[in-house]
């Protein structure tokens, strides 16, 4: 159901493009953005054009199937990721376990050991 609405989403977005680009501008006259224009029943612009009412048409089904995908992507629980496996590259696998293991560090006495030899205090320089 979701992808049927996404691709008619798709469709409806590219006619909403294409047919708002076919129309002519409203006030391409000078006149007409000053009120010089003659007015009419319908006003300055006249009766509604097909193409307008295909634009209104247009625009309330995108809004329609916007409204729709939002509200089914908000019914989703859970994460895309669940049930997924982690990916596990077979050849970096295969090459860790061929390695010996690293040997262990060296292990550094925490407290001061009492029978090591003092170093030697160089005398004071004259």
């Amino acid at each position: 159901m979701t992808t049927l609405i996404l691709i008619v989403h798709v469709i409806v977005s590219f006619a909403l493009i294409l047919i708002v680009l076919l129309q002519t501008g409203k006030g391409a006259e000078m006149g007409a953005s000053f009120g010089g224009s003659n007015q009419t029943v319908f006003g300055s612009q006249g009766a509604s054009t097909f193409l307008s009412k295909v634009t209104t048409g247009a625009a309330v089904l995108f809004m329609l199937t916007s409204l729709t995908l939002a509200y089914l992507a908000s019914q989703r629980s859970g994460s895309v990721m669940r049930g997924s496996a982690p990916v596990v590259d077979v050849e970096e696998q295969a090459v860790r376990e061929a390695q010996p293991e690293a040997p262990a560090p060296f292990d550094i006495p925490t407290e001061p050991v009492a029978d090591a030899p003092a170093l030697p205090v160089p005398p004071p320089a004259e």
